[in-house]
Formats: structure tokens, sequence, C-alpha cells
């Protein structure tokens, strides 16, 4: 059973847990936050529970009840929302939103390969692309490696609501890098032309700098017929 099918099953913890409508800041429907949760693995931000009708107090009411499980400053998640396997990359997702509560970040290089399943690669940290002028006054968690650059928004992709560079772009980003083993790089353009992802002239011919063009060019003959 996949994670929408438990939800779907799972009886709405905002219906049956909210019995403090004098906590609540405007009438709303009941289940509005449980919509945006169910489409981010359960979690939700304090903005979003906002803008679905509960006041600071009603979240810290949440909070302390248990109702709510307190992810990280500012991220909730619904205690009994099912668990799912993508949880941990929403969180550090909704982790990366500004001030206006857009998320900034989007995984990619060694994060995405595995993600899309490409070479057998298993980074033990969380790879993410932040924009140049993302800014964080807290430290960066240890769990995430932070790339900065402006990632067009044709050169991301999602996959179960997780935003990540497209197949091709993480193949130049992990080469332009130059941290990533060669048979591993070797190997994940071999699968992605395979599997259809990209083809070895759309490799050839992206626009790229002339270092990074160099090291490209280094992996094309591979997967060239």
């Amino acid at each position: 059973m996949n994670t929408t099918q438990s939800a779907a099953m799972w009886h709405n913890p905002i219906i049956e847990l909210d019995k403090h409508p004098s906590l609540r800041s405007k009438p709303v429907v009941m289940n509005d936050l449980f919509q945006v949760a169910q489409l981010q693995h359960g979690l939700f931000t304090a903005k979003q529970a906002k803008a679905a009708g509960y006041s600071e107090q009603a979240q810290h009411h949440h909070a302390k009840t248990g109702n709510w499980i307190r992810e990280y400053r500012g991220i909730y998640r619904l205690s009994r929302y099912p668990q799912s396997e993508w949880a941990n990359l929403m969180l550090w997702q909704l982790w990366s939103r500004n001030r206006n509560d857009d998320i900034q970040g989007v995984f990619s290089h060694e994060t995405a390969l595995a993600l899309y399943e490409l070479s057998d690669v298993m980074p033990a940290k969380l790879h993410m692309t932040v924009p140049h002028g993302f800014d964080r006054s807290a430290a960066i968690p240890p769990v995430l490696v932070l790339h900065r650059n402006n990632v067009p928004s044709g050169e991301i992709g999602t996959k179960e609501g997780v935003r990540l560079t497209r197949p091709l772009r993480t193949i130049v980003d992990v080469i332009a890098e130059g941290t990533l083993s060669p048979d591993l790089i070797d190997q994940a353009v071999t699968q992605a032309v395979t599997r259809g992802l990209f083809t070895a002239d759309d490799l050839k011919s992206a626009e790229l700098s002339r270092r990074v063009a160099r090291r490209v060019r280094q992996f094309v003959p591979a997967v060239e017929p």
C-alpha cells in the first residue's frame, strides 16, 4: 500500500483532534491543513498552518498536546500521518523556504543521482542547490551539502512532490563538481542514456563553460552509437 492509499484510509486528525474551535483564528474548512500536509508527506510550515486558520496560540496547543510534531523551527508533522520514505527530503525542502515561504532549494548532484537510481552512488549527505542569494542566520544542518547556483525552472523536475534537478542537469553538475569517481559517472551516463532520460547528443550540445565542456566530453564516447 502506498502513502496516498494509506492516507486516504486514515482518519483525518485535523477533524478528529481539533476540539478547540476557539483556538482557531478564523472559520475555515476543517481539513484545509490536512490537504496541504497530504501533498507534503504529512509536513507543513507554521505559515501554512496560519493560512489554514491556526493562530500561534492554536499551533502551540497542537504541538503541546502531541497532535503536531515539531520537526524543525517553523516546520511541523501531523503526528498520526503515515510515515513516508520521502518525508525526510520534504523536511529539508521546506527548510529551504524564504521569508515568503517559497521553497528555494532543489535536490541535486549525488542526491539527485540516487533519486533517479543512476549509478551505485550512496551519498552520506543530502546535496541541495540553492540560489546565490540564499542566506541563513543559523548554521546549516550537518545533513545538508549546499551548492550555490541559480537553476532554471526548466531544469527542475519533481518526484513524489520533491524538487530535484533533471537528469541531464544532474549529470552535468556532478561532472563539473569533480568529486564523484569517473566510474560512477560513466555508469550514471550509460544508464541515463539507456533509459532514454537524455541522449549523447543532448550531453554534447548542453550549454556549458569551456572547462565543464572539456570534462563532459570525456564521458560522451561511452554512450555514443
